[in-house]
């Protein structure tokens, strides 16, 4: 098989994924193994992944997010003053689907940055667009 040919073909497409997981299947000597449509599956599958992480990692470095906060890491037990049930129906991002903006206020230090930053991360992995400004007064 001609495969210095089909990974320039792969490359010149732009199927970067395809032609990694094409590569890595011909050195490890899996592809033997597989039929064509498994085969040909698990490329794609690479291709769809690549893709995916690539967008994803693009939203990331356009939101410009300054703490790498994720939900499930909220301290409830801070004295914020931050209810439960209303945060995490905020992750849930129905007011993003809806186009509405979200303001956070309180005091100095207890965590509004930390906060926005963390549904900022929830709402881009569900492969929303998220830019999170802050505005100090």
């Amino acid at each position: 098989m001609l495969t210095h040919p089909m990974l320039d073909q792969l490359a010149k497409l732009g199927l970067t994924g395809m032609a990694q997981a094409f590569a890595e299947l011909e050195a490890s000597g899996e592809g033997a193994t597989l039929t064509h449509a498994d085969w040909l599956g698990l490329l794609v599958d690479r291709e769809v992944t690549h893709r995916r992480d690539k967008r994803l990692a693009t939203r990331l470095r356009y939101a410009r997010l300054r703490h790498h906060a994720v939900v499930e890491d909220v301290d409830y037990r801070a004295p914020r003053g931050l209810d439960r049930a209303l945060f995490h129906k905020l992750a849930g991002g129905e007011w993003i689907d809806a186009h509405d903006n979200l303001i956070l206020c309180g005091p100095t230090g207890v965590g509004k940055s930390w906060l926005a930053c963390a549904l900022g991360h929830k709402a881009l992995y569900g492969a929303s667009d998220v830019k999170v400004l802050v505005r100090t007064s």
